[in-house]
């Protein structure tokens, strides 16, 4: 085995990385923060049987999977919006909360690609007990707010609704599992395999014609109209009329310049329960935030709680601040001590006087030119020297 590389899909992060990666934590902490939520950390370790055996199951094969010492199998945090849904069903008097965290999520699929992540650190909002087009808007144009206080410029935030999806397969007579495999397939937009696969199940008409016309339906308002024209469905008619509602508010806004519709943006079925959402950036070409409506997740865990609210992927951010050129360089210190030999009581008594003060300083043992060396290295603004006569500046 070679001891010196990683398992695919994990990343260690270096100084530079790990700098800028705190300065994103903090910004959108301040920002969740400042939008009234509050935040919570949910347990790394869960049952397996709390994410395996319920509706919104998560396949066993993307869990990484461990024994208990009682022999109970454990899983490592797969979901974060789950672990919040089983926290505010079963441990908040409160229902009505926004609710916040930072932290990481595994997934043992490999992936392909070298984007691929199997150890995700998220940042991310749940607002819970809240329904209608004003909560769903005011979710999309928070999720515009983050992206642009995570330094992110030209971006664009996809909206879709899982109603319209299930409005046109309504009367199709798929069952559970097809019609999981048809949304994979719009989701993917593959065109083909969503022809063959309403081919094969034997669905033909107006409801196939519009089903595989999902893909192309993208873009401004303009989009509704044309949507429209393909169904005559209550369920699908609803999902649109939510939709412009829902666009009209980010108008009153002010953020709907960053938003485009795609109606072929179908997430899980069992999960989504309305609107969904995707946070893409042209520096990266991949998602960097993903959200939607949930109303049926904590029914899971024994109670009925509305939510809608989203996830930001951090490295991804991260590397397409990179990308832009838009990583900053962590600060130099203020000083450096240095210390003589016999002298380094003096410059440790230095150092923690310039810390107390809230100044960065380091201590260099060694010789005197190899000091001022590592100093200039460091960018540190003053270089002071410990000495038999005290402490001195150069």
């Amino acid at each position: 085995m070679n001891f010196h590389k990683l398992p695919a899909g994990v990343q260690d992060v270096l100084p530079g990385e790990y700098y800028n990666l705190s300065l994103l934590e903090e910004r959108l902490k301040e920002k969740f923060r400042l939008a009234g939520c509050r935040f919570v950390q949910s347990s790394a370790l869960e049952y397996y049987d709390t994410f395996a055996e319920i509706r919104n199951r998560i396949p066993q094969g993307n869990m990484f999977k461990m024994t208990d010492g009682d022999g109970a199998l454990l899983v490592l945090r797969p979901d974060m919006t789950l672990a919040v849904s089983r926290i505010a069903a079963t441990k908040l008097r409160d229902t009505r909360v926004r609710l916040a965290y930072v932290g990481e999520v595994w997934n043992s699929a490999e992936g392909t690609g070298n984007l691929s992540q199997r150890e995700v650190l998220q940042a991310g909002v749940e607002f819970l007990g809240e329904e209608g087009a004003f909560s769903d808007a005011r979710i999309i144009a928070f999720a515009v707010e983050c992206m642009r206080a995570a330094g992110l410029d030209d971006f664009t935030v996809d909206v879709g609704h899982v109603g319209f999806f299930k409005g046109l397969l309504s009367g199709a007579g798929l069952g559970e599992a097809d019609a999981e495999r048809l949304r994979a397939c719009i989701d993917a937009k593959d065109t083909i395999g969503a022809a063959m696969l309403l081919k094969n199940s034997g669905v033909g008409g107006r409801a196939a014609e519009a089903v595989q016309a999902l893909p192309s339906l993208f873009g401004g308002e303009e989009v509704f109209a044309r949507a429209e024209r393909l169904t005559d469905d209550v369920t699908a008619l609803g999902a649109l009329e939510h939709l412009k509602k829902v666009h009209a508010l980010l108008k009153q806004f002010g953020c709907d310049k960053y938003v485009s519709f795609d109606l072929g943006t179908v997430k899980s079925l069992s999960y989504y329960s309305g609107i969904v959402f995707t946070g893409l950036t042209k520096a990266l070409g991949a998602p960097v935030l993903s959200g939607g409506r949930y109303d049926m997740l904590a029914d899971d865990f024994g109670k009925h709680i509305p939510a809608v609210g989203f996830a930001m992927g951090l490295k991804r951010i991260l590397m397409a601040l990179e990308r832009g050129g838009k990583m900053q360089a962590p600060p130099p210190p203020y000083a450096v001590v240095l210390a003589k030999e016999g002298c380094e009581a003096a410059a440790y008594a230095e150092y923690r006087k310039l810390t107390a003060e809230g100044k960065t300083a380091d201590l260099y043992t060694g010789g005197y030119e190899e000091g001022l060396e590592y100093a200039r290295a460091r960018g540190a603004r003053v270089v002071l020297a410990a000495t038999e006569k005290g402490v001195e500046k150069i």
